[in-house]
């Protein structure tokens, strides 16, 4: 339930919660309205995700001015990859110099995110500037919102899932210096491997 809540999986949550008797940790509708914000940002959207986190929960936004310059910086990643310049640079200077002034941190990666304008289709920028053009950097952006709000819900923000596998791997790896055994490896839908039978997961 943890995993299917944090990762946004509204339905599969709900027939979860149905099947196994398991209350959810939030309403669902919570679900749909953070993975509405995910989606917006994921294709480019920030006017209107910002729009959404405060419909959700305005204190969001004004209680974590880092988050806000995420999205502030996300949004000026867009007008820049959308070739709006002068828009561009009106936005940086009126919503994000005023920030970058108050912290060393925003006023670095104002300026990486500004050297995208040095840089045409026929140069090579260095990859710590190109990776802000990337879909990794939009969906970076989303899993920090998508924290914030969780935690907003006094959710935790990491899935326990994910957790207890990492803790799996690091019981192995100091097992295996002692003895032999059967590993599990996830890379191969979790199956048992070195010479045992194959055995699943959910087994």
């Amino acid at each position: 339930m943890d995993y299917l809540v944090i990762e946004g999986y509204r339905s599969a949550a709900e027939e979860f919660s149905s099947e196994a008797g398991v209350v959810p940790p939030v309403d669902f509708e919570s679900i749909e309205s953070r993975m509405v914000i995910r989606e917006a940002l994921q294709r480019g959207d920030v006017e209107e995700a910002i729009t959404r986190v405060n419909d959700l929960n305005p204190e969001i936004l004004d209680t974590n001015p880092a988050l806000y310059f995420r999205l502030q910086q996300q949004r000026l990643i867009e007008l820049i990859r959308q070739s709006r310049i002068a828009e561009a640079l009106r936005f940086a200077q009126d919503e994000l110099a005023p920030r970058g002034e108050e912290s060393p941190e925003f006023l670095a990666e104002l300026e990486r995110t500004m050297a995208l304008l040095a840089f045409d289709s026929t140069s090579s920028p260095p990859p710590a500037i190109t990776d802000l053009l990337s879909p990794a950097q939009r969906m970076k952006t989303a899993g920090e919102v998508n924290a914030a709000i969780l935690e907003s819900f006094s959710q935790g923000k990491e899935v326990k899932l994910v957790q207890l596998l990492k803790l799996l791997c690091w019981g192995e790896s100091m097992l295996e210096e002692r003895a032999d055994f059967p590993k599990i490896d996830l890379r191969r839908g979790g199956k048992k491997v070195e010479g045992s039978e194959e055995l699943s997961m959910h087994e």
